[in-house]
């Protein structure tokens, strides 16, 4: 028995089933860019990046000189009472680079999550309403704020009703509601209806804070939401006092080739945005950004966390901005997201087996499905996915038949050359029969 079987079966008694998404039996002990080596010595191209949470990579070495120079000076004392040094010079910063026009300012957290619990506390607080508007497909986090905007697991809301009272989820417009034979516009049209319908049946407008969207929805397949559709949704909202939202947890901090995943819809602006995950190069860091008046919609402390915003996240914050401009991390996700583009696009003509792809800078769904029915197929995409483990790449799926390709905006050019390799024996190996389930795969995925 290896290392990782060890620690694993060591762990198991003392680790809440629910804690975590099973994928791979390896425990994984250092990184470095874009490749990370378990406990027993064994190296992986990195195509997840902790789920987006590791842009600038493992253990960059500016973001690690950061952490150490603020850890050998003062690792915490609460923000809920005090400013400290980089978190006072990180706020003006990180505001500075909301796409939101006009005097904007943020609330700090710890998570993803608690950062959409508070678009949640700041649209009520500031519109006086009640209702909350999201969609299917949705990942918000999983605090119960959170996970009651969410739409993508039923796990997430299974045994553990009530959740939280006013949200009302409409269709998200991915590629599996089009119908076959329809148009664009006829597909956007029929989803927008979607969205008005209960807004003309039994949701007052005048009673909606917001709407809460994910631009470029990440767990949910990594979908764009077609640019018509989404300004239809934001001129309706504004129409009616309604803000629009937008989480960035999963798709900001550079991942599509823009800061923000928003601005892939030129001239849209959110009222509020969450941000997490890849903000503190996976450092537990968040914030809610909004516009100023909403912002101060809400007194202390309605919300206020003991260790958000401390002095060593802000630093790696700090550094992680440094890092994405001064690499000139956004052109490298456009450019190296063309060519992994590219790649999808030429296997998807050589297997039938292989769906839509959407890539959006270094940040790529691609849909495995069945070649006669066209149909989501979640058991080729599992032996894919563990097939590509076994030859020295982690990805994961999504929805059960969706590659995640997210690797870090550090990947060399080299790395993701050989990260295609990988991929192209997989999908040759699947095509000809080759490659069968693991022992587990009834525990694997979503």
């Amino acid at each position: 028995m290896g290392k990782n079987e060890r620690l694993l079966a060591d762990e198991d008694d003392a680790f809440a089933t629910a804690a975590r998404v099973k994928y791979y039996n390896i425990v994984i002990d250092s990184g470095q860019g874009a490749e990370i080596t378990d406990v027993d010595g064994n190296a992986y191209i990195d195509l997840l990046a902790s789920a987006s949470a590791t842009n600038t990579g493992h253990s960059h070495p500016h973001v690690v000189q950061a952490i150490q120079d603020q850890a050998a000076k003062l690792i915490q004392y609460t923000p809920a009472y005090f400013a400290n040094t980089n978190g006072a010079e990180l706020a003006p910063r990180l505001t500075a680079l909301a796409p939101i026009s006009g005097p904007t300012e943020l609330a700090w957290g710890n998570s993803g999550s608690d950062a959409n619990d508070a678009i949640i506390k700041f649209a009520r607080a500031y519109t006086g309403r009640q209702y909350i508007v999201s969609f299917t497909g949705a990942y918000h986090g999983s605090t119960y704020g959170s996970l009651s905007l969410s739409a993508v697991s039923l796990n997430m809301s299974r045994k553990i009703a009530p959740l939280l009272p006013g949200i009302v989820k409409v269709p998200f417009p991915d590629p599996w509601q089009r119908l076959a034979g329809e148009s664009e516009d006829a597909f956007v049209d029929r989803m927008f209806k979607a969205f008005t319908l209960p807004f003309e049946t039994y949701l007052p407008a005048e009673e909606v804070a917001a709407v809460v969207i994910e631009p470029i929805q990440g767990d949910g397949g990594i979908i764009k939401a077609p640019d018509r559709y989404l300004r239809q949704v934001v001129d309706f909202a504004h129409d009616h006092g309604i803000l629009f939202a937008i989480d960035e947890v999963n798709q900001g901090m550079g991942r599509t080739g823009k800061w923000w995943s928003i601005q892939n819809f030129p001239g849209l602006e959110p009222d509020l945005m969450s941000v997490g995950k890849s903000l503190a190069s996976g450092l537990p860091l968040s914030a809610v950004i909004g516009r100023q008046e909403i912002m101060e919609s809400l007194g202390a402390p309605a919300h206020v966390f003991t260790t958000a915003g401390n002095p060593v996240t802000a630093a790696a914050a700090m550094a992680t901005i440094d890092v994405i401009e001064q690499e000139h991390l956004l052109d490298q996700s456009r450019i190296l997201g063309e060519k992994a583009k590219a790649f999808f696009e030429a296997e998807q003509q050589k297997y039938p087996f292989i769906g839509d792809v959407r890539m959006y800078g270094l940040d790529g769904g691609i849909d495995i499905v069945d070649p006669e029915t066209n149909a989501p197929d979640p058991v080729a995409t599992t032996k894919l996915i563990y097939r590509v483990f076994e030859l020295g790449a982690i990805i994961i799926s999504l929805r059960g038949n969706v590659l995640r390709f997210q690797p870090p905006l550090v990947i060399t050019e080299e790395q993701l050359n050989k990260a295609f390799v990988i991929l192209a024996q997989a999908f040759s190996e699947l095509a000809a029969g080759q490659l069968k389930l693991p022992a587990n795969a009834d525990q694997i995925g979503w």
